[in-house]
């Protein structure tokens, strides 16, 4: 079992920033990428950032220039530093983790809420 915590969400103002953590434990063996996905209330998820094991990174088109994704392996923990935020980003934001052997698993999801 792989337990996947999400965490860093809070409320701020336009303009604001925040850092999300995402540890991953529990029996993992290796990890194929990780994710961030965010949800807005009435919508789909939609994928926010990506970085796989060899470093290899991309945002979504809404995100780039002010979010950053980082990934620490020896501590199979995950960072998305956002930057310049706006209200449209409001969202819960949820962490994926995608094992070598294929298998994914969801954290419970940290809001981030941005006021105007």
């Amino acid at each position: 079992q792989v337990h996947v915590v999400e965490s860093g969400g809070g409320s701020v103002q336009t303009g604001g920033s925040l850092r999300l953590s995402c540890a991953a434990s529990g029996n993992i063996l290796s990890i194929y990428a990780m994710r961030w996905y965010r949800q807005a209330p009435g919508k789909e998820r939609d994928l926010v950032a990506h970085v796989t094991d060899s470093g290899s990174t991309n945002l979504a088109d809404s995100v780039k220039g002010r979010f950053a994704i980082s990934l620490n392996n020896a501590k199979n923990t995950l960072y998305l530093e956002m930057n310049t935020l706006k209200p449209e980003d409001t969202a819960v934001y949820y962490c994926n983790v995608v094992l070598s052997n294929m298998k994914t698993y969801w954290g419970q999801g940290t809001q981030v809420t941005v006021s105007s």
